[in-house]
C-alpha cells in the first residue's frame, strides 16, 4: 500500500512539474533571456550531467552493442525533435494551448500502436480519436493568446508535432524499458541527445547574457533543468513500475489544469469559451481512447 501511495505521489509530482514548466519556460524565452534551441541544449546538458552523476552510485548494467543504435534513434525522437519542437512551439503559443494539446499523446500512441505494433483498435476508440483531433484543430485554428507577439497556429502545430515525436519515442522504447534499468536507459538517451543537439543550440546558448538574469529568471532556468527534466525523468519510472498504464494515462489530464491555473495566476495567459470547449473535446476524446472495454460474458 505504501509503495502504491509513493507511486501516486511521484506521478502527481511529475504532472505538477510539467504543469508549472509551461509558464517558467515561456517566460525565459519570451523575455529573450535564452532562445528556444539554446534553452533545449542547456536543459539536456544539465540533465545529462545529473543523470550520469547519479548513475555513479547505482549498480552498473552492461548494454548490448546492437542496442546503442536503438538508444540513438530513441534519443532523436524522445529528446531532440521532442524538446526542440516543444520549446519552439511554446515560444509562439500559450501555456494553456500547449498543455491541452499534449494531452492528445495517448490518442497518437493508440494510432501508432495500431500502425506499427499492429494492435487492434475498436470503433469506440476511433470515435475517441476523431473527437480529440477535432478539439486539437479547434484550439489550433481559433484559440488566441494573451501575448501580442505570439503565433498561435504555428506554435500549436509545433506542439502537436512534438506530441507525435514523443509518441513515436514511447513506441520505440517499449522493449528497451523491459530490458534495461530506467537509469541505464535514460543516461544513454540523454547523452546521445546532447551530442545531436550541440550543432542546433550552441550559437543560441553561447549568446546568452548570464549577468542580465534576475533571481526569478535564474530560478525558472534551474526549475526547467532540474525539476521539469531531471526530476520528471527520475520520478516517472517509479510511478510506471507500480501503477497500471491506464492510471498513469489519466494523470496527464492534470497537466492543463495545473498549467492553466499557474499561467492565470502569473498573468501570462487567459481562459475563454474556445479554449474551454476545445479542451473538453480533447479530454473526452482521450478518455474514450484510454477507457477499458467492458468484458463480455
Amino acid at each position: 500500500m505504501q509503495s502504491r501511495g509513493l507511486a501516486i505521489f511521484a506521478l502527481f509530482m511529475v504532472q505538477l512539474l510539467y504543469g508549472l514548466n509551461y509558464t517558467f519556460a515561456k517566460t525565459v524565452m519570451n523575455e529573450n533571456f535564452i532562445k528556444p534551441f539554446g534553452f533545449v541544449l542547456l536543459r539536456v546538458a544539465g540533465a545529462t550531467v545529473l543523470f550520469w552523476l547519479v548513475s555513479l552510485v547505482l549498480p552498473k548494467q552492461k548494454v548490448d552493442r546492437k542496442d546503442y543504435i536503438k538508444f540513438f534513434v530513441a534519443a532523436l525522437f524522445g529528446v531532440v525533435i521532442n524538446m526542440l519542437f516543444f520549446l519552439k512551439g511554446l515560444e509562439y503559443t500559450s501555456p494553456i494551448h500547449a498543455a491541452s494539446i499534449m494531452t492528445i499523446v495517448p490518442i497518437i500512441i493508440l494510432v501508432l500502436s495500431s500502425m506499427i505494433l499492429k494492435e487492434s483498435v475498436t470503433k469506440l476508440k476511433i470515435i475517441g480519436v476523431a473527437i480529440g483531433l477535432i478539439g486539437a484543430l479547434v484550439l489550433t485554428l481559433y484559440g488566441k493568446s494573451g501575448r501580442a507577439g505570439d503565433n498561435v497556429p504555428l506554435g500549436n502545430i509545433l506542439i502537436f508535432l512534438n506530441a507525435i515525436s514523443y509518441s513515436i519515442y514511447v513506441i520505440l522504447i517499449k522493449k528497451l524499458t523491459t530490458k534495461y534499468h530506467p537509469f541505464t536507459f535514460i543516461k544513454w538517451l540523454f547523452l546521445f541527445g546532447l551530442i545531436i543537439l550541440i550543432p542546433f543550440g550552441y550559437n543560441e546558448l553561447d549568446a546568452v547574457q548570464w549577468q542580465t538574469f534576475s533571481p526569478y529568471i535564474s530560478f525558472s532556468v534551474v526549475f526547467v533543468v532540474v525539476g521539469a527534466t531531471f526530476g520528471t525523468y527520475l520520478l516517472n519510472p517509479l510511478a510506471l513500475s507500480r501503477l497500471k498504464a491506464s492510471t498513469v494515462g489519466i494523470f496527464i489530464y492534470l497537466q492543463p489544469v495545473i498549467a492553466g491555473l499557474f499561467a492565470l495566476a502569473m498573468g501570462v495567459d487567459f481562459i475563454d469559451a474556445v479554449k474551454i470547449g476545445a479542451m473538453l473535446l480533447i479530454f473526452i476524446g482521450v478518455y474514450i481512447v484510454t477507457k477499458k472495454p467492458k468484458k463480455t460474458t
